[in-house]
């Protein structure tokens, strides 16, 4: 009887790959101790106060069911693809046309559905390291194969020569996330423009088409004033994939879209292999009532000025104890550098004072950590002395792995 494993090679690598991932939300101190009562959550971008209350009137207003169809099947609603498409339009001075938005349950589902339509074996996706959590195995799980680029180390830009030098015949499609996840670097125009002549440079050289995926999620959550330029001004073959989640806090609540520029070529072919992919890979759209409601909560966002009074203290309080930390310019996250170069030995540390994040090395960052600042105003309080304490101790002992 043969002994070889009853699952695919694609499997087994998408496996190995979300591992540590896994492990961090089943095995780790944080698996274990993620529902006691009093500890102070930094880890993920989850809520941790009430939602916005415009939010359950929403839900509850398009719950109410309106003719015999209001729960039957749903692909795209035309009055949510309207929607989202006339709020494009003047946030992104881009014609958007409702047909070209496909609703999705979030960016999550946007990406992996645009990954399966456009790439597959025999092609290869670029991402830019370091990356959210499933960016790799999403392009495995399409069957291509990931490319990674690191950004440039020093500003947390594009590294625009090394994405260059990944180009090759067989790129499909390239990755961009900005406001970027879990540095908070947005990417100004001229790296954008940069980067556009750079991918239509090459898909004229090899003959084929390079997309690029535009992961906006957290386009509404920008400091200081500052504009968000999208690489869809500047590169026709964009795709903007956003999710509801981040700006209105409710990541549970699964709603999001890919919008196709009227700029695109072959626009039309792309949206129907995107739908297609919907359909048969388990029905990726909305929920009909989250679809009715989208008018009502693209009008939403949380307090982007709060955050940022969360971001200025805890930067300002960080680098007052020691911390190195630069000024995230959008997203909700700090990315301290760890004390220790085990990163993974300084969470745990911050763990003995309740206190909870993300270790670098989960996020292809060693030797930092990250700070979610959905974290409530009291948590931030409770949680300032613990940094401080952890810091001083990190200072004079070596991370437990080290001794003996």
């Amino acid at each position: 009887m043969s002994s070889a494993s009853p699952f695919a090679p694609r499997t087994r690598a998408l496996s190995q790959l979300l591992e540590r991932f896994l492990q961090s939300q089943t095995e780790s101190t944080y698996a274990r101790r993620q529902h006691e009562p009093g500890i102070l959550d930094f880890v993920l971008g989850n809520p941790q106060e009430p939602p916005l209350p415009g939010i359950a009137a929403a839900i509850q207003r398009w719950s109410v069911p309106q003719d015999s169809h209001w729960f039957a099947y749903k692909l795209s609603e035309p009055e949510a693809q309207a929607a989202v498409a006339a709020a494009l339009r003047e946030r992104r001075g881009i014609p958007f046309a409702a047909e070209d938005i496909l609703m999705t349950t979030g960016a999550f589902a946007g990406l992996a559905n645009a990954l399966l339509a456009l790439a597959g074996e025999g092609d290869e996706v670029v991402f830019i390291s370091p990356p959210w959590f499933f960016y790799e195995a999403m392009i495995v799980a399409a069957g291509a194969t990931p490319v990674r680029v690191r950004m440039q180390p020093d500003t947390f830009d594009l590294d625009l020569e090394a994405l260059a030098a990944a180009l090759s015949p067989r790129t499909r499609a390239v990755i961009v996330n900005s406001p970027h996840n879990p540095t908070g670097k947005i990417y100004p125009p001229a790296t954008l423009e940069r980067l556009a002549a750079l991918l239509s440079e090459a898909s004229q050289r090899h003959g084929r088409p390079i997309y690029l995926l535009s992961d906006e999620s957290y386009s509404r959550i920008v400091y200081d004033g500052r504009p968000y330029p999208s690489p869809v001004a500047s590169y026709p073959r964009t795709l903007v994939v956003y999710t509801f989640g981040k700006t209105l806090l409710i990541p549970g609540q699964r709603l999001g879209y890919i919008a196709l520029p009227p700029t695109m070529p072959e626009r039309a072919e792309v949206r129907l292999a995107i739908l297609l992919r919907q359909v048969v890979g388990g029905y990726g759209f909305p929920n009909a009532v989250m679809q009715y409601a989208v008018a009502d909560l693209e009008a939403l966002t949380i307090d982007v000025a709060h955050l940022q009074r969360k971001r200025d203290r805890m930067v300002a309080a960080l680098r007052e104890m020691g911390y190195a930390v630069h000024t995230p310019e959008g997203t909700f996250y700090l990315l301290p550098r760890s004390p220790w170069a085990d990163d993974l030995a300084f969470t745990e540390l911050l763990a003995t004072h309740d206190i909870f994040v993300l270790p670098g090395a989960q996020a292809e960052m060693p030797g930092h950590f990250r700070i979610s600042l959905t974290a409530s105003d009291e948590m931030i309080d409770r949680a300032l002395p613990g940094f401080a304490a952890a810091l001083a101790h990190a200072r004079t002992h070596a991370p437990a792995a080290a001794d003996g």
